[in-house]
């Protein structure tokens, strides 16, 4: 059976190679177009990858050639599309070519409903359907659509109406005021969307702002910098004795944070953070906070100790929407960094997570630190095998015997989860328990287990 375009997170890979090749691209331009219904007006973004341009001039040009219609936002953050989608009546889809956290060789697009949401399983099925037929309807030459991009382009327009949307929804500041001024803030863009709004949001409310990440080449995206690299930024906040450290990734739907002392905090961090913020005032709908498979043991119990729910849903950020939904809770996210207030943004929004934190630290008057002092994180390690297919774990009898053999030294000291990633060839072996040795010596076994029977050599 041939594998989905579509992952967790869009259609990703190695720009130029299927299904990042210059016909699937094209193809998925008009599929959009046909499964959503035309006349289509299509909202596209990107990041700063030096691939994106020429993938976004193919993908407009499938659009244009199914009938639809193509508005350009230029380099522009993921949550920022989502938020222009559903802000704007005329537009009825967004699209940004992406591969998120990823390196610059590798990259994606992302599709978003006139409601700022990823498109469903179905749809997204019934698009790889059309793009199998329109690639047997004919042949495809990449010279005769690599034309420039023809339609409006609106990316300043575009930018002042979202940093507007994030200074008052996120800070409860109109234009003008400047509630940050006399904070210092670093901020890592990692060379990606980010790159300029995210300086000018911060300066726009008055912070004297450090900033690193802010020169991309098409190559330097997410190397050495951002959310999965925050030395750099560690040693800028320290050196320049800031308030807060911001780290987002390429396209800034997560960011990690950075407390005055150095210490890094992530996405259960957050959650800790800006639950029991809520909680205390009654803001918590439900008094349940959704989390992922990932989400730290420890984090489970300082919300229980509060009286506060969590409720686990697979890892990706469209999975930790659906139990928002279902539960109609107001507050989810990952480790990784993705944290959703839906009634804010039904995507993770790294700009946004981080003014909702600056708010809690500067209403309170409290450091991160001290903010998050109720949470013990359990000792926690992740182990990632590359494999060559992904057959079903419960087919394995070897793994299963493993699983169940570590859950019972275990016992209720800990946890363990083996999953596969949904954008990589990767298996992921996470354990978490009271002692650091024992979480390293179970996680080792467990992936040595993958590795004979999956690996690649």
């Amino acid at each position: 059976m041939k594998a989905r375009l579509f992952g967790t997170d869009g259609i990703r890979g190695i720009a130029g190679e299927y299904p990042l090749d210059a016909r699937t691209i094209f193809a998925c331009g008009s599929a959009l177009v046909r499964v959503l219904g035309s006349p289509l007006r299509v909202l596209l973004g990107r990041d700063t990858r030096e691939s994106g341009p020429w993938i976004e001039r193919l993908f407009a040009a499938g659009v244009r050639a199914a009938g639809g219609e193509v508005v350009s936002a230029g380099v522009f953050t993921t949550p920022g599309i989502a938020y222009l989608v559903r802000a704007h009546a005329e537009l009825d889809a967004g699209v940004v070519i992406s591969a998120s956290h990823n390196p610059y060789r590798d990259n994606g697009i992302k599709i978003f409903s006139a409601e700022g949401m990823k498109l469903d399983d179905a749809q997204e099925a019934a698009i790889e359907r059309e793009i199998e037929a329109l690639a047997r309807e004919s042949e495809f030459e990449a010279r005769d659509h690599l034309e420039s991009a023809s339609g409006e382009f609106a990316e300043e327009r575009f930018a002042a109406e979202y940093l507007r949307f994030l200074r008052e929804r996120g800070m409860g500041a109109s234009s003008g005021e400047r509630p940050l001024a006399g904070w210092r803030v670093g901020f890592d863009g990692a060379h990606g969307a980010a790159y300029r709004l995210g300086p000018q949001l911060l300066e726009g409310l008055g912070a004297h702002v450090h900033v690193i990440g802010a020169a991309p080449d098409g190559r330097n995206i997410n190397h050495e910098c951002g959310s999965l690299h925050p030395e750099a930024l560690q040693r800028v906040v320290r050196e320049h004795n800031c308030d807060l450290g911001i780290a987002v990734d390429g396209d800034a739907d997560r960011a990690i944070f950075i407390a005055r002392t150095g210490e890094v905090l992530d996405g259960d961090d957050v959650l800790y953070i800006l639950a029991t913020y809520r909680h205390e005032r009654g803001q918590l709908r439900g008094n349940v906070v959704v989390g992922t498979e990932m989400t730290n043991y420890g984090l489970e119990q300082a919300l229980a100790q509060r009286g506060i729910a969590l409720v686990r849903a697979k890892v990706g950020d469209r999975y930790v929407l659906e139990q928002l939904l279902r539960h109609g809770a107001s507050l989810g996210g990952e480790p990784s960094g993705h944290v959703i207030v839906p009634e804010l943004s039904p995507t993770g929004d790294g700009l946004l997570t981080a003014l909702l934190l600056l708010n809690v630290m500067r209403e309170t008057g409290r450091d991160v630190t001290e903010l998050r002092a109720g949470f013990l994180r359990y000792p926690q390690h992740v182990l990632n095998v590359r494999v060559r297919e992904k057959p079903p774990l419960e087919t394995i009898p070897e793994l299963l015997r493993a699983m169940a053999e570590a859950q019972e030294r275990l016992r209720d000291r800990g946890r363990v989860l083996v999953r596969y990633s949904g954008t990589e060839p990767v298996a992921r072996v996470m354990v978490e328990a009271d002692a650091e040795d024992l979480v390293r010596e179970i996680a080792a076994a467990l992936a040595e287990v993958i590795h004979r029977h999956l690996g690649v050599s």
